[in-house]
């Protein structure tokens, strides 16, 4: 598991669909699978949007690696 030390959050390489799990995963040091299961159950059940996940796919930039 890499953790991002830079102090940024990024997009990761490491993604399936934009990254932005992973790399919210990185940024806190997390099991990536937990974040993405998180975030999925978020959207079905607890009234987070779709609408968050997409407007952080396009703010979050790209990792530098």
């Amino acid at each position: 598991m890499a953790t991002n030390n830079s102090g940024r959050l990024y997009r990761s390489n490491d993604k399936m669909i934009a990254g932005v799990c992973a790399g919210v995963a990185e940024f806190f040091g997390l099991d990536t699978s937990m974040v993405r299961l998180a975030t999925v159950f978020l959207i079905l059940f607890a009234g987070l949007s779709l609408w968050v996940y997409i407007i952080l796919w396009l703010i979050v930039p790209r990792s530098p690696k």
